[in-house]
C-alpha cells in the first residue's frame, strides 16, 4: 500500500514499517558483490545528511546540485534536503563544463555533490572560476582530489558532520513548517533545440502524480525494481519515487554499460526503461533466431506466433483465449518462452514501464508475445513525469501510450496539439517568465509541442509538431514515426530521417557494424575500415534493400530513397546528442552537411 507520507518525512516513516528490511541494494565493484541497504540505515543516513546541510548553513529553499550516476546516496541527499525544504537540482553524469557553468550560475548554487572522478574534475574546474561555490561533498572515496584543493570532502566526511544530529530540532521544526508548494527540484531540460530550461517541480506536484498512478499499475511492496535510467530524468526519478513509496526495494544499477549483467544478477520484477532498451533486445532475438537451426528457429517462431496470438489477439484485449490456444502458450510460457527471458535475467518479470519515444510496434508486439506486460506511457518533465500509461486492468492497444492519469486533464488544440492542465503539471520554468509565457496559454493550458488524439479511452501520439518537415513538394514527414518504424531492423542502430525542404526522403544511418562485417565477409566484399565498409555499394544497396521492405506501407513520398551510412555513432562530445539520448537535428544537420548534400545530387 502506498506510503502518503511528504517526502520530508517519507523515508522516517517508511523505515518505521519496514525496519531491517531492504529498501536498496547497489553493486560493490570492488567486492563485486551486491550489497544491501536496510530502511533504517536509509533514513539514518538522510537525518545525517539533513543535519550535516544544516551545519553547511544552507538555508530554507536553497538549490543543492547533485551531479552524479545513479547511486544510492544520491536519495539520501533528495530526502536529506527534502527534511530541512532545501531543493534538489540533478546534473546528468555526462554533462559538460559549459552546461554545468550555467546551471550552477542560474541556480545560484553553493553546493555540489559529485560521483566519480570525472564529475569532480568537471565541478572542480568549473569552482575554482565560480566564487559563488563553496564546497564538493565526493560520493566515491576513490576520487583523486587536485593538490590545490582544500574545501571539498568525501561524503562519509559529510555525514560524520551530521552524526550527533545536532540540529536535529531544527530539521523537525523545517519538517513541521514544510509547505507543499515549495519547490523540490529544477529540473534542467537540455532539449534538443539546444535551449536549456530549468522545470520547477514541486511537493504537490509529486504528491498528485503519486496518486495518480493508484490502481493504474499492478504494484506490491515485493517488487524488485532495477534503476536503469539516470535518476536526473523525470522518468526515473518520479518512478523511483514512486517505488519508495510503494516500500518496493531499488536495485541501483550503477553503470549504464553494465545493465545486461546487472538484470541477470539480480533478476528484476520490474524497470522503468525507453524504447530503444527493448529494440536492442529485439534485435538481439532476431539475431538469434537468423543463426538458429532449422528446427530451432521454427519452434521459437511458432512459440512468438502462439504467445502474439494469446497474449496480444487476446489478453491486451481483455478477451478470453480459447483453451486449445492457452494450452499451447502454456507449455510455450514453460520451454521456449522462459528459455530466453532467463537469458536475459527477466523470468521474474511482473511489469516494464516504457516511454521518452516512439516505441515501434514491431517491437512492442515482440514484448507482449512473451508475455512481458510492457506499459506504455507518455509524459514530460513539466507534467512530472506520466501524463497517460497503459493500466493492467483494461484493454492495451499496440501503438497507443496508454489512458491518462486520473487527475489530469487533457484537450486537444490547434493541429491537434496535446494540452495539459493538473496539479502535476508545471507552473513554469525557473527565472524564465517569457519562455513560460509561451508554454503555458492564458487559461492556463501547457502546450506540450505534441500532437495526438483519443480513442476508446486510450491516447495515441501522432507526431512532435515543432519536428514535423515539409518537403519542397508541399507533402509534410514525421519523422520519429517513420524512423521508430525502421530502426527495427537488425541491421540499424540508429536512423535519422532528413527531408525538411528537401525533395524527397533520406536517411543518416548508424549500422550494427558487427553485422555489416559479417555480411561483408560472408559475400566476399573487401574493405580497410568501417568508412571504407559504410560506403561500399553493395553494402549500401543491401541495407537500402532491407529499408525498402519496411516502408512499403508508407506513402510513396514518405518513403526513403537515399542513405548514407555513418562509420562512427553519434556523440555527445559533438553535440550530436542530448544527455538523455536524444538526437538534437540541428547538429547533425550542420556537421553532416557535406554528406546529406551528396544525397541530393542529381
Amino acid at each position: 500500500m502506498q506510503n502518503t507520507s511528504p517526502f520530508s518525512t517519507l523515508i522516517h516513516s517508511q523505515a518505521a514499517r519496514y525496519g531491517e528490511r531492504t529498501a536498496m541494494m547497489y553493486r560493490d565493484y570492488d567486492e563485486n558483490v551486491w550489497k544491501n541497504i536496510s530502511w533504517n540505515r536509509f533514513s539514518q543516513c538522510v537525518r545525517q545528511v539533513s543535519n550535516a546541510l544544516l551545519e553547511l548553513g544552507v538555508d530554507i529553499q536553497e538549490k543543492v546540485a547533485v551531479f552524479s550516476q545513479n547511486m544510492p546516496e544520491c536519495m539520501f541527499v533528495d530526502f536529506g534536503a527534502y527534511g530541512i525544504r532545501a531543493v534538489t537540482i540533478p546534473f546528468y553524469a555526462t554533462s559538460s563544463e559549459m552546461q554545468i557553468k550555467y546551471m550552477i550560475s542560474d541556480a545560484k548554487i553553493r553546493y555540489i555533490f559529485v560521483g566519480e572522478q570525472y564529475q569532480y574534475d568537471t565541478a572542480y574546474r568549473v569552482m575554482k572560476i565560480d566564487p559563488g561555490i563553496c564546497k564538493l561533498i565526493i560520493f566515491d572515496p576513490k576520487v583523486k582530489k587536485d593538490q590545490q584543493d582544500q574545501v571539498s570532502i568525501y561524503f562519509d566526511e559529510f555525514l560524520k558532520i551530521g552524526e550527533p544530529l545536532q540540529h536535529q530540532a531544527e530539521v523537525e521544526h523545517r519538517t513541521a513548517e514544510v509547505d507543499i508548494d515549495d519547490l523540490a527540484n529544477i529540473l534542467y531540460t537540455s532539449g534538443t533545440t539546444g535551449l536549456s530550461k530549468g522545470v520547477m517541480l514541486t511537493h504537490r506536484m509529486y504528491m498528485a502524480a503519486l496518486r495518480g498512478h493508484q490502481g493504474a499499475l499492478r504494484m506490491t511492496e515485493d517488487e524488485l525494481v532495477m534503476n536503469f535510467l539516470p535518476f536526473t530524468h523525470v522518468f526515473e526519478r518520479g518512478w523511483s519515487y514512486l517505488c519508495l513509496a510503494e516500500g518496493c526495494t531499488l536495485a541501483v544499477n550503477l553503470r549504464p554499460q553494465d545493465i545486461l549483467v546487472s538484470l541477470q544478477e539480480v533478476h528484476p520484477t520490474c524497470m522503468c526503461t525507453v524504447p530503444r532498451f527493448w529494440e536492442k533486445v529485439y534485435n538481439g532475438v532476431q539475431e538469434k533466431i537468423s543463426s538458429s537451426s532449422a528446427i530451432e528457429r521454427k519452434l521459437i517462431l511458432d512459440a512468438l506466433r502462439v504467445g502474439k496470438a494469446y497474449n496480444v489477439d487476446y489478453m491486451m484485449k481483455g478477451l478470453t483465449p480459447p483453451l486449445s490456444l492457452k494450452m499451447q502458450y502454456k507449455v510455450y510460457e514453460k520451454t521456449i518462452i522462459a528459455l530466453l527471458l532467463k537469458t536475459l535475467g527477466l523470468e521474474r518479470h511482473n511489469f516494464f514501464p516504457t516511454a521518452g519515444a516512439a516505441i515501434p510496434p514491431l517491437v512492442e508486439e515482440f514484448v507482449h508475445s512473451v508475455g512481458i506486460m510492457m506499459v506504455a506511457g507518455y509524459g514530460l518533465t513539466e507534467s512530472t513525469a506520466t501524463v497517460s500509461c497503459d493500466r493492467w486492468n483494461q484493454p492495451v492497444t499496440i501503438g497507443s501510450i496508454g489512458r491518462v492519469l486520473d487527475g489530469v486533464q487533457v484537450k486537444f488544440g490547434e493541429n491537434n496539439e496535446i494540452l495539459l492542465k493538473g496539479e502535476t503539471i508545471t507552473k513554469g520554468y525557473y527565472r524564465k517568465a517569457e519562455v513560460t509565457a509561451l508554454s503555458i496559454d492564458d487559461e492556463g493550458w501547457f502546450h506540450t509541442g505534441d500532437a495526438g488524439y483519443m480513442k476508446d479511452g486510450e491516447l495515441f501520439l501522432t507526431d512532435r509538431i515543432k519536428d514535423l518537415f515539409k518537403t519542397s513538394n508541399g507533402k509534410y514527414i514525421a519523422p520519429q514515426m517513420l524512423e521508430s518504424k525502421l530502426v527495427v531492423d537488425r541491421y540499424i542502430d540508429q536512423i535519422v530521417i532528413i527531408a525538411d525542404q528537401r525533395k524527397f526522403v533520406s536517411a543518416l544511418i548508424i549500422p550494427e557494424y558487427k553485422l555489416l562485417e559479417d555480411f561483408a565477409h560472408k559475400h566476399g566484399i573487401e574493405f580497410k575500415d568501417r568508412a571504407d565498409l559504410c560506403s561500399n555499394p553493395k553494402v549500401v544497396e543491401f541495407v537500402m534493400y532491407r529499408l525498402d521492405t519496411l516502408q512499403q506501407e508508407f506513402a510513396h513520398y514518405e518513403q526513403v530513397k537515399r542513405i548514407t551510412l555513418l562509420p562512427e555513432p553519434f556523440s555527445l562530445e559533438k553535440g550530436e546528442l542530448t544527455n538523455t539520448l536524444k538526437v538534437k537535428r540541428p547538429v547533425l544537420n550542420q556537421n553532416y552537411a557535406a554528406q546529406i548534400e551528396k544525397m541530393y545530387e542529381e
